[in-house]
């Protein structure tokens, strides 16, 4: 074993260790024990002018999952150095199973047994914790460490503390919601994650959390009504929570939550999306309300995802410097960008793209259909013309009327590794524009297929469109630089069904089957490059640490010698509301400060690199139109050779997985949830144990 893999199993441990710590924390603490032995006696000893009675909740609820984001970059910058490691560990029996999917039902979809594993601990963790505050609760009706309130009746008194404990359990929820929405997480990569394919468990989250603040807010509400105390909802106290700005907060959540159901967010995607932008304020006057000493509690997955979004904000001030269009006759097209030599990512990654010409606010996600290994100065997307920005996009350029068009993007973002490779043979499954992940794969397969003893697994590729002319997309899966000897060594195999056809249909315009559109350079646009550099998990590493530590130290620093005098030597008690923004405004100080100056010097650091190759990677104009005028029509003939098509049915999808032969049969799946779930139960079933399968799925 080498040194670097000692390592990493050592890293392993140490996670898994800090991890079932930070756990077991959130278990003790609805508990009795925790709430009046415990947390007493650490407040006494943990207590100090520094950081006041959030001392407790800093070590015990931030510190945790900070070290854990910090180790987790250290650990995958070291397994993307030793790749066949990483490639051997999801190699392994273990690994396998922890992939496979438990679940293909609704309501939890397609979920792998790691995945169920975390939403059964989290069930666990929510059921135990509301359990407890409520049978603890209810134990010490009368001595609850919460504001004073008149004489009431005894059912009035448990409405009221069950509408507190309530409040207390969302904070569960809020804990971990911004976890997986954090696109370049270090912790979603740790386990395998992507943003996009964890964002369920971002609206699952989303949804309990506002089941939990709607009725803590509700049965506030009637309590005080019943009471005769509706003069509480005007309250903004200085001394405890303030309710004007929990009457507040409610009111941005319940505006997103309403807007984020499924039917309104697919019908009314544009009010989805600017309502959401309320988070800002929502988190604002949450913890306004809350105090500083439950924000401790949910810091962590905050302070990350503000770093996440500062450093994609940086990202996308720069123009990125589009370099052609190529526009197919199923209203698809493919955006090719320049891209730095250092910017290397894996098939199945996601770019996120702005076109201030179509919508100044709107970022949408597209898959990356380019190899990074075969294409190393270029970037490319497939966009299907489905939505209204789409289709916008799609009617500008095949205008032919632009010769520059001004984009924006951030990422690109995908897992971190080619993991497929691992099996003896592949089997990939697509419908409509689900294709487009697999032709990244097929590249990367390509790619490695260069490489001296690499093994190469046979790959039979199943591919369902609605029409003849959306066939065309096939022609995206060679890149202009593959020679026909590159495809050739592939044992490769395409059936492609055509489910709304019985037969083939000539083209509606023969002459237009694709066009090339090339863009004018413009001296304000950049390639795509990494935010960070080459070394990012590195340079991520090295901006959670010391972000946090900036802010731990300024944060002691005004506790100390600001809000500390005025609480005990002029009489006066600091105004609570004071202390939050304090701690928002230096949690974002810290972030803004650290991540630029980070920023700044991988930028230039960059620059000196691609001026080093600038002269390398020019091309002549011409030289580029003749390679595009010939190269289509050899790649043309040689997917048609290896696809058949077949008219008017779809592909049985059952019959074909059980007959694959083959001791380890990888299958991949991108296309419509029905297609999806079908896929996932027959891999699931006792009678596919050579079937291993893997979802790529963008709609949430």
């Amino acid at each position: 074993m080498s040194t670097n893999t000692a390592v990493v199993s050592v890293m392993r441990f140490i996670l898994l260790l800090m991890f079932v710590g930070w756990l077991i924390v959130w278990i003790l603490l609805p508990t009795k024990a925790y709430g009046y032995s415990w947390r007493p006696n650490l407040q006494g000893k943990l207590n100090s002018t520094y950081f006041g009675d959030k001392g407790t909740n800093l070590l015990l609820f931030s510190f945790p999952m900070m070290f854990i984001a910090v180790l987790s970059c250290v650990y995958l910058h070291l397994i993307q150095k030793e790749k066949s490691s990483y490639s051997t560990y999801y190699s392994t029996s273990f690994a396998s199973f922890w992939r496979r999917p438990a679940s293909v039902k609704s309501p939890l979809g397609i979920v792998t047994a790691m995945e169920l594993g975390f939403t059964i601990m989290f069930i666990a963790l929510f059921v135990w914790s509301l359990t407890n505050y409520i049978h603890v609760g209810f134990a010490h009706l009368h001595n609850m460490h919460t504001k004073p309130v008149p004489v009431v009746k005894e059912w009035e008194a448990k409405l009221h503390h069950v509408s507190y404990w309530l409040g207390l359990t969302g904070n569960i929820c809020l804990a971990f919601l911004f976890f997986p929405v954090t696109r370049g997480s270090s912790i979603l990569a740790l386990v395998g994650l992507t943003s996009e394919s964890s964002m369920k468990y971002h609206i699952w989250l989303g949804h309990l959390s506002m089941v939990l603040f709607a009725a803590h807010s509700l049965g506030y509400i009637i309590f005080w009504a019943i009471t005769h105390q509706m003069a509480e909802m005007l309250e903004w106290s200085k001394t405890y929570v303030s309710n004007v700005a929990g009457e507040i907060a409610i009111v941005f959540a319940m505006a997103m939550w309403v807007t984020s159901i499924p039917r309104v967010r697919r019908k009314m995607f544009e009010l989805f999306f600017y309502t959401h932008q309320l988070y800002v304020l929502y988190i604002v006057f949450y913890v306004l309300h809350a105090g500083a000493y439950s924000f401790c509690t949910t810091l962590p997955g905050i302070f990350l995802f503000i770093i996440d979004r500062y450093l994609r904000f940086l990202q996308s001030n720069q123009r990125a410097e589009l370099l052609s269009a190529r526009i197919l006759p199923c209203e698809t097209i493919e955006l090719n960008f320049s891209k730095s030599q250092g910017l290397d990512y894996n098939p199945t990654s996601i770019l996120f793209i702005n076109v201030p010409s179509v919508s100044k606010m709107q970022w949408h996600p597209f898959t990356v259909n380019s190899n990074s290994n075969m294409e190393a100065d270029k970037l490319s997307v497939v966009i299907k013309s489905l939505g209204s920005w789409s289709q916008k996009l799609y009617q500008q350029l095949s205008s032919n009327s632009m010769d520059h068009i001004q984009v924006s993007v951030e990422g690109p973002y995908g897992p971190t590794s080619s993991h497929f490779l691992r099996h003896k043979a592949l089997v990939m499954i697509s419908g409509g524009s689900g294709i487009t992940p697999m032709i990244s794969i097929i590249r990367e397969i390509i790619s490695q297929s260069t490489k001296p003893d690499c093994h190469v697994p046979p790959v039979r590729l199943i591919c369902a469109f609605k029409n003849s002319a959306d066939l065309t997309m096939l022609q995206l899966m060679l890149p202009i630089s593959v020679t026909p000897s590159n495809f050739t060594l592939l044992q490769f195999q395409i059936e492609a069904y055509v489910t709304r056809e019985t037969q083939q249909q000539p083209p509606s315009d023969p002459h237009k089957l694709l066009q090339t559109l090339w863009f004018k350079p413009d001296p304000l646009d950049s390639p795509i490059s990494l935010v960070l550099g080459q070394n990012t998990w590195l340079w991520l590493g090295a901006i959670v640490s010391s972000s946090f530590v900036l802010f731990l130290f300024v944060l002691g620093i005004v506790n100390r010698f600001y809000i500390y005098p005025i609480d005990h030597n002029t009489g006066e008690h600091y105004h609570d509301s004071f202390i939050c923004l304090w701690y928002m405004f230096l949690v974002c100080a810290s972030i803004f400060i650290v991540s630029s100056a980070v920023f700044i010097w991988c930028k230039r650091q960059n620059a000196i690199e691609e001026g080093k190759r600038t002269q390398n990677v020019k091309l002549s104009t011409s030289t580029t139109d003749i390679e595009l005028e010939s190269s289509p029509h050899n790649h043309e003939s040689l997917i048609a050779q290896a696809t058949q098509v077949h008219y008017g049915t779809r592909p049985d999808l059952k019959k074909i997985l059980l007959e694959t032969k083959g001791s380890d049969i990888g299958v991949l799946v991108c296309g419509p949830r029905k297609m999806r779930h079908e896929v996932a139960t027959v891999c699931s079933s006792s009678l596919a144990h050579n079937l291993h399968f893997e979802s790529i799925s963008f709609n949430w």
